[in-house]
C-alpha cells in the first residue's frame, strides 16, 4: 500500500487480563450464568452444526442440520457455527473444560476439511452464489455477516486456544475475499463495492483489523479499509447525531471495527468516532438497562417514551455496545465507561437467559408496560430450533463474563485496574500474586456493596498498585475502605481508590460502597413524559410485577424511602405458600386472577402464573405472631396477601365471592381473616381456610376444577359430606415464587408494586418505567 498516512500507535492502552487467568466464583450469579451456557454448548453436536458446510463442500453429511436460522435452506446458515467457535474458545479459556476443547477442535477440523475440499479458500455453509447476488445488488440475506462470524470464530480459536490451523484457514479465506472484492472494484467501481455493503456485513472491518494486528499483511489492512462503510462513519466523523433510522446492529460492529482501526493504525479520527458514537447513543438512544434500539432500529433522539414495547433492545446490540465501551475504557481509563459496562452487563445481558435453563434465551428485551420476556415477537428460543443472531452473541457473552473485571497497565510498572465487582479470582502474572475477590450478596434491607480482596503472593513478588473503581452510584461521604483493618480515604465517585504495597498472604483489603434507590427519567426531552421514570438500586434496574398498571404515587414523601420500602426476603420467604388440589388427575392451584380468586393449572417454574399462585401468610394477633414453618400457622388466624399485590389481601365480598382488595377497616377485619385449620378431608398434608366473618364457610375449590374457575366461600352443611370436605381441603406447600434478595414494595395510585431486579424475571409480567407523580 502506497501513501499511507503515518500516525503514532498508542502504547498506553490498558491490557485485558486473559480469560485463562480469571475464574468466576461458583457461588456467584455470573458463574451460574456461565455454567448454564456451558451446559448449552455441550448439548450441541458438531456433526449437526457443520452439516450445511459439508453439504456445500460436497462431503458426506452425518447427523442432521439444526433448525431455525441454521436450517439447511436458510440464507444465514453457518453464522451460529462461527459464534460457536468464538464461544467455545472463550469458554475453554474461562474453564479449561476438556470436553469443550474436544468439541471446538473437532469443529475446526471439520471446517478445515470442507475448505480443503472446495479448494479456493472459500468456506461457508452456503454456496458462493449468494455473493454473486451481493455483487449484482440483488436481494440476499447478509452473507458477509456470516463470513464475519466464521472468520472471528476461527481467529478466536487461534488467539485463545492456540489452534494454528485455524489461523491458516482465516488467511486463506481472506485471500479469497480480497480477490473477490478487488474484482468488483476493478470491474465496476469502488462505489459499486460500497453499494453492495448496504446489507448487514457484521464486523468484517473489525476481524480484518484484528487479523492485520497478527499478520502485518498489508492486504489484510487494505481489505479492512474497504469494509469500513464510510457512509455511516462519515456521519460520526462530522459529529452529527443523525443515526435515527439506521439498523442498530448493522452499524455498531462498524464502529467497533473503526475502533480497531485506531488501535492498529493510530488514526485519531477513528478514536474520535468511537468516543462520539457512545456519547450520542447514551445521551439520546439508551434505555435504563444500558441497551438501545426499537425493533432493531434507532429512532428519533431523546424520544424513547413512545418506543416502549415488546421489541426493545435487541440482545446483539448490547453485546456490541459493550465492545464499544470496553475499547473506550482501555484507551482512557475513564470510570464512566466502566459504569456503563456494569449497567449494560447487569441489566441487558444477565436478563436474557431464562434462569438456569440451558439454551433458552431471548432476542429482544421487552421494556413496555405489562410485558413479559415470553410474549415478544420471538419469545424464548429453544436449544435446537432457534439459532437467532442473538443466540450467537449470547453464547459468546456468557462465555466471557470474566473478561472485563481486571485490566493491567503494562508501561507503568505492575498496575492492576479492578473495574467490576464480581466474585472471582485472578492469577496476576505481572504482579506475581493470586488475587481473590469476594462480593457479599446484595440485599434490599442493607444497601451496601461489600467486597473483600485477599492475596497469595509468589516468591520474589515486588511492589504493585491496585486501582479500584469507585462507581458513580455510591456516596463519597459514606464509602469505606481498609487494608488490614486500617482505614483508607475513599475518593469521590467516578474515580479510583489507589493502593500500592508489597501484597502478601496476610493482607486483606475491604471496600464498602453504600448506595440507595434512585429514579431516572426516560431518555425523552418532551415535558409530557417527564414523569416516566425507571427505578434503580445501585447497578440494578428494578422491574415491577404488573400486567400494565404503572402509576406510582409518592404522596407527601420527600425521600424515595418514604414510598418505596425494602422487603426482608430472608424472613418473608418462610411465609409464602401455595394452595393446591388434585382434580381429574390434574393439579390445580389457588390463584389471584385479575384480583379475583380462581383455580388454575399448576404452572411450570418461572411461568407467569407462579406469582399469581403464591400468597404471603400474615398472622393476625397482637403482637403479630411468628412461625418457622408453614405448619406452625395451622390453628391460627391469617390473612392472605397475594405475592404480586403487596398491601392487598384476599377478602370476602358480597355473595361470599373471594377477591383481592385493600384490607378492610379494623371493624370489618373479619372479612379478610381466615382460620387456617387442619384439612376437613382428614389427610395430614392438607389444610382448610374458614372465614372468620362467616363461620362454617370455607374457601371451596370444587371436586371438578376447571382452569380459571372463580372461587367463592361455601358453607358446610354437615361434617360427613365427603365431597365438600375434599373440595375445601388444600395441600399447603412452599410458595411457587419467592422474594428475590433485592425486593421492595412501591406505593401505587391504585395498588402497590413488588419491585425486583429485571434480571430475575422469567415469564412474569412487568414494567420497568413508571408514571411517578406526587
Amino acid at each position: 500500500m502506497k501513501n499511507q498516512a503515518i500516525f503514532n500507535v498508542s502504547q498506553d492502552f490498558l491490557k485485558e487480563m486473559s480469560l485463562h487467568d480469571v475464574r468466576l466464583d461458583p457461588n456467584s450469579l455470573h458463574w451460574r450464568a456461565q455454567q448454564t451456557n456451558l451446559e448449552f454448548l455441550l448439548m450441541l453436536d458438531v456433526d449437526n452444526l457443520v452439516w450445511s458446510f459439508r453439504k456445500t463442500a460436497g462431503l458426506p453429511t452425518p447427523g442432521k442440520p439444526y433448525g431455525g436460522w441454521e436450517d439447511q435452506k436458510g440464507e444465514l446458515r453457518g453464522h451460529f457455527v462461527g459464534h460457536f467457535m468464538s464461544a467455545t474458545a472463550r469458554m475453554w479459556a474461562s474453564t479449561h473444560n476438556d470436553t469443550v476443547k474436544e468439541r471446538m477442535s473437532a469443529a475446526v477440523s471439520a471446517l478445515s476439511a470442507c475448505q480443503q475440499k472446495i479448494g479456493t479458500g472459500y468456506l461457508s455453509a452456503f454456496p458462493t452464489e449468494l455473493f454473486d447476488r451481493v455483487e449484482a445488488i440483488k436481494p440476499v440475506w447478509a452473507p458477509y455477516y456470516t463470513i464475519h462470524k466464521i472468520l472471528a470464530g476461527l481467529l478466536d480459536q487461534y488467539t485463545l486456544a492456540d489452534n494454528v490451523q485455524a489461523l491458516k484457514m482465516v488467511t486463506w479465506m481472506v485471500d479469497y475475499f480480497y480477490n473477490r472484492v478487488q474484482n468488483v472494484v476493478s470491474r465496476y467501481s469502488l462505489e459499486r463495492h460500497y453499494l453492495s455493503l448496504n446489507t448487514e456485513s457484521g464486523g468484517m472491518n473489525d476481524v480484518l483489523y484484528r487479523l492485520y494486528s497478527i499478520t502485518k499483511d498489508p492486504k489484510h489492512l487494505l481489505l479492512a479499509y474497504l469494509f469500513d462503510k464510510p457512509c455511516f462513519l462519515g456521519v460520526l466523523a462530522i459529529q452529527a447525531d443523525d443515526i435515527s433510522g439506521f439498523h442498530a446492529n448493522t452499524h455498531i460492529p462498524i464502529v467497533v471495527g473503526s475502533q480497531m482501526r485506531y488501535e492498529v493504525t493510530g488514526d485519531p479520527l477513528h478514536k474520535a468516532i468511537g468516543t462520539f458514537f457512545l456519547d450520542i447513543v447514551n445521551s439520546s438512544h439508551t434505555y435504563a438497562t444500558g441497551g438501545t434500539s426499537d425493533s432493531e432500529f434507532w429512532t428519533n433522539p431523546r424520544q424513547l417514551a413512545e418506543t416502549l414495547n415488546t421489541e426493545n433492545e435487541e440482545s446483539c446490540t448490547t453485546y456490541n455496545m459493550l465492545k464499544v465501551a470496553r475499547h473506550l475504557f482501555t484507551w482512557t481509563k475513564e470510570v464512566a465507561y466502566a459504569d456503563y459496562y456494569e449497567r449494560a452487563l447487569t441489566n441487558g445481558v444477565l436478563s436474557i437467559q431464562r434462569g438456569t435453563n440451558p439454551g433458552v434465551m431471548i432476542y429482544m428485551l421487552p421494556l413496555g408496560a405489562g410485558v413479559s420476556k415470553s410474549k415478544s415477537y420471538h419469545g424464548w428460543g429453544t436449544p435446537f430450533d432457534t439459532f437467532w443472531c442473538c443466540y450467537g452473541t449470547a453464547t459468546e457473552s456468557f462465555s466471557k463474563l470474566g473478561d472485563t473485571i481486571y485490566f493491567e497497565e503494562i508501561n507503568k510498572g505492575p498496575v492492576l485496574y479492578i473495574i467490576q465487582y464480581i466474585s472471582s479470582s485472578l492469577n496476576w502474572i505481572s504482579g506475581q500474586f493470586m488475587l481473590n475477590q469476594k462480593v457479599d450478596p446484595v440485599v434490599s434491607t442493607d444497601p451496601h456493596l461489600r467486597v473483600t480482596f485477599t492475596f497469595s503472593s509468589k516468591k520474589g513478588a515486588g511492589q504493585s498498585t491496585l486501582n479500584l473503581r469507585i462507581p458513580i452510584w455510591t456516596f463519597g461521604n459514606g464509602a469505606k475502605a481498609s487494608i488490614n483493618a486500617e482505614s483508607l480515604t475513599v475518593p469521590a465517585p467516578g474515580t479510583y481508590l489507589s493502593v500500592t504495597r508489597n501484597w502478601g498472604p496476610a493482607d486483606k483489603l475491604t471496600l464498602d460502597l453504600p448506595f440507595s434507590l434512585r429514579t431516572e427519567a426516560i431518555n425523552d426531552g418532551r415535558p409530557t413524559y417527564a414523569s416516566l421514570q425507571a427505578i434503580l438500586y445501585g447497578p440494578y434496574l428494578l422491574a415491577g410485577h404488573t400486567m400494565g398498571d404503572r402509576d406510582m404515587k409518592t404522596g407527601s414523601a420527600k425521600l424515595i424511602s418514604g414510598w418505596i420500602t425494602p422487603i426482608p426476603a430472608a424472613s418473608y420467604n418462610a411465609y409464602l405458600a401455595t394452595f393446591s388440589q388434585v382434580s381429574r388427575n390434574s393439579t390445580f392451584v389457588l390463584t389471584n386472577s385479575n384480583q379475583a380468586i380462581a383455580m388454575d393449572h399448576l404452572p411450570l417454574p418461572g411461568s407467569s402464573t407462579t406469582v399469581n399462585a403464591t400468597f404471603r401468610l400474615i398472622l393476625n394477633g397482637s403482637p403479630p405472631q411468628n412461625f418457622s414453618t408453614l405448619k406452625d400457622a395451622i390453628g391460627k388466624s391469617v390473612m392472605l396477601e397475594p405475592y404480586n399485590f403487596p398491601g392487598m389481601v384476599v377478602v370476602v365480598q358480597k355473595g361470599l365471592v373471594l377477591a383481592v382488595a385493600a384490607p378492610p377497616p379494623p371493624a370489618a377485619a373479619g372479612s379478610s381473616a381466615f382460620q387456617l385449620v387442619a384439612g376437613l378431608d382428614g389427610r395430614p398434608e392438607t389444610v382448610s381456610l374458614e372465614s372468620e366473618s362467616n363461620k362454617g364457610c370455607f374457601v371451596y375449590g370444587g371436586v371438578n376444577n376447571n382452569s380459571s374457575t372463580i372461587m367463592n366461600l361455601k358453607c358446610q352443611s354437615g361434617s360427613k359430606d365427603a365431597n365438600f370436605n375434599q373440595a375445601a381441603s388444600f395441600v399447603m406447600g412452599q410458595g411457587l415464587s419467592e422474594y428475590h434478595p433485592i425486593s421492595f414494595v412501591a406505593k401505587g395510585a391504585r395498588r402497590n408494586f413488588l419491585l425486583q431486579p429485571l434480571l430475575s424475571f422469567q415469564d412474569e409480567f412487568y414494567s420497568v418505567y413508571f408514571n411517578i407523580q406526587a
